[in-house]
């Protein structure tokens, strides 16, 4: 892919499939000003000020960044990019992260309602000690491989993650999978369970007081597979459902297809929802460790 104004534009050297877009310094210099224009609660509380910052964002790139965006993240053989600095900058903080992402995710669709932070993007630490109800902040377990908006009534054919900080950390490597490198996905995709309807629950931190159900599998337009699963919430109806659920699960986890990642800091990853899962791998103990992430998902325009 080529360059666009204020943008460097690249194939990730771990896949095809995933492509980095670079900010220029100039690029984040020019967007100071009109993201300073708003603080966090105007965007919190006033939802056009975010298509505000979007068209910003977007107005840097000549109107070439939104096309680009939308383009890979429906297009089935790429589905995922990353944006970060080109270098480092001193005038990327939390903050200014926070409003990039805001940006970003508005060029591609509306975002969720996130129950779990109560408003429309969640942050979160993992921390040396915790005390949740979900995989999500426990820093010494590995976080399967899985969708988000399982257990949501909400559609999300999008997630969008930026890592806003990082100290005292080895490991916790992000992963990643393609439904279509996946070598047991026609096994498990063609399994008549695999449409049966599942149910999907939450622990009570994701403040959703509803279940729902769905089908691990389903098909896009082309025919082609979609999955929507995270190992924690599906509740088995049968032993039937149960053997299935470890089969994939199993069969995810061990894929040798798998892309493991460390992505910096600054670093926001964008990735279509139906045939992309996502994980982490363990930390390694350490009692000062500290992260947090940011988290925006949704639907398309």
């Amino acid at each position: 892919m080529n360059d666009i104004s204020g943008f460097e534009i690249s194939t990730n050297q771990l896949s095809k499939r995933i492509i980095n877009i670079k900010i220029k310094d100039n690029t984040i210099e020019k967007l100071i000003f009109p993201f300073k224009k708003f603080d966090l609660t105007a965007i919190e509380y006033k939802p056009f000020t975010r298509f505000t910052i979007a068209k910003s964002l977007d107005d840097l790139s000549q109107n070439q960044l939104s096309p680009l965006i939308n383009k890979i993240v429906r297009e089935r053989n790429l589905g995922c990019f990353i944006v970060s600095a080109q270098n480092k900058n001193s005038n990327i903080d939390d903050i200014f992260l926070v409003k990039l992402s805001t940006a970003i995710a508005h060029l591609i669709g509306n975002p969720n309602h996130d129950s779990m932070a109560g408003k429309f993007y969640a942050r979160f630490h993992v921390k040396h000690e915790d005390k949740s109800d979900s995989y999500l902040r426990k820093a010494y377990t590995n976080m399967d491989l899985h969708t988000d908006g399982t257990y949501v009534k909400e559609t999300t054919d999008w997630l969008l993650m930026t890592k806003l900080e990082e100290k005292n950390v080895e490991g916790g490597e992000t992963a990643m999978l393609h439904l279509d490198d996946w070598e047991y996905c026609d096994e498990l995709f063609n399994d008549p369970i695999g449409r049966q309807n599942f149910i999907w629950g939450s622990p009570k931190s994701k403040n959703i007081d509803y279940k729902v159900e769905h089908p691990v599998f389903s098909e896009d337009k082309s025919g082609k597979p979609q999955i929507s699963y995270i190992d924690q919430f599906p509740e088995p109806k049968n032993m039937d459902q149960g053997v299935f659920l470890q089969k994939l699960s199993d069969s995810l986890e061990e894929s040798k297809n798998k892309i493991i990642t460390k992505l910096p800091v600054g670093s926001i990853l964008v990735a279509n929802n139906y045939f992309w899962l996502h994980g982490r791998k363990p930390f390694v103990v350490n009692k000062l460790l500290s992260r947090e992430l940011m988290r925006i998902r949704g639907k398309f325009s």
